[in-house]
């Protein structure tokens, strides 16, 4: 049998791998060590020596030079968790080790707490949470004739990914029209997820009710939306971002919702992560701030060690893997 370790975070590990997943992989691989820490597996060479599968997840090891050089025979990755770049080098590339990631698993929770949020939205259900809890009553015409609703309402997508596709195919519960913005994607790719029309970011933002980010981090996003863009939304819209806080400039979005009290926003990522003490974002009536719980969270973790069971077992069979990271994908993706 293959050797195998499994290199993650302590929490992790008992989250992500349960007892049915740590038994599917015994069964398959010769698991030579559990360690919590990249450093606590550095002290263990003559295990590193022999692995030819690494298991990683939140908390995983910096797969740099001097790693690779206690782990010659390093062969796979399989990443329980979302981004490897945390793990990932140059010299990992340059070795041509393959590595699979379990963004697909972490995808669902993603998109479903993204598809709630639009939802809340669309009805204005944080602002009519405020206004109940504040005064305490039901206004006569609640829950009032300019609410949107979601029936043939527009919602805008910036960014075709795993999740954002995951969140169009949703969406079409609600009978809503989509707009989207992914300078990546072909007009007819859009189509088959349920994508209305493909347009620019500007008209993206000025035609939808609803706008949601799940735009990956990279050096050509980072501050993408701007001020400008927030400035073309609707009175009553809602702004969504589930992605990560830098690809919002957020002095600007704080300026922006500081004076759009109309506009609701649901952050679930800000950069810094979390906001500093004394950010704004604590304190505005218009942004339902979340610690970045989006993602896979207790029960769903496991989905993430099940995806990576399936993989290994088509590692071993020769069998194309489902969720492998080339480097040219790595190079677009979070």
């Amino acid at each position: 049998m293959k050797t195998s370790v499994f290199i993650l975070s302590e929490r992790p590990y008992q989250l992500v791998f349960g007892p049915s997943e740590r038994k599917a992989i015994e069964s398959q691989v010769s698991v030579k060590g559990v360690f919590h820490s990249r450093e606590e597996s550095l002290r263990h060479p003559d295990i590193l020596r022999e692995v030819e599968i690494l298991f990683s997840g939140w908390g995983g090891p910096r797969i740099d030079e001097e790693f690779l050089e206690k782990a010659p025979k390093l062969k796979l990755v399989l990443h329980a968790a979302g981004s490897v770049r945390p793990i990932v080098s140059d010299a990992f590339w340059e070795r041509g080790i393959r590595i699979c990631s379990a963004y697909g698993a972490n995808a669902i929770p993603v998109s479903e707490f993204t598809f709630a949020a639009v939802v809340f939205c669309l009805k204005q259900a944080f602002f009519f949470q405020r206004k109940v809890s504040k005064e305490r009553r039901y206004q006569s015409d609640f829950p009032g004739p300019d609410v949107p609703g979601c029936y043939g309402t527009t919602v805008g997508i910036v960014s075709l990914g795993m999740v954002g596709r995951r969140v169009c195919q949703l969406l079409r519960n609600l009978e809503v029209r989509i707009l989207a913005y992914d300078p990546f994607v072909r007009s007819e790719d859009a189509k088959s997820l349920g994508v209305d029309s493909l347009c620019s970011l500007e008209d993206l933002f000025r035609s939808s009710l609803v706008v949601s980010l799940h735009t990956p981090l990279l050096p050509e996003t980072e501050g993408m939306i701007r001020y400008h863009h927030l400035c073309l939304l609707q009175k009553g819209a809602g702004f969504i971002n589930t992605s990560r806080g830098a690809v919002v400039n957020e002095p600007e979005l704080i300026r922006f919702l500081q004076e759009r009290k109309d506009v609701q926003a649901v952050l679930d990522v800000t950069h810094p992560e979390p906001p500093i003490p004394e950010s704004p974002l604590y304190d505005l009536p218009n942004v339902f701030l979340t610690p970045h719980l989006a993602g896979s969270l207790g029960g769903e973790c496991r989905r993430m060690g099940q995806y990576m069971v399936e993989e290994l077992s088509r590692y071993l069979k020769g069998e194309p893997l489902q969720w492998e990271i080339t480097k040219e994908r790595f190079l677009i993706s979070a």
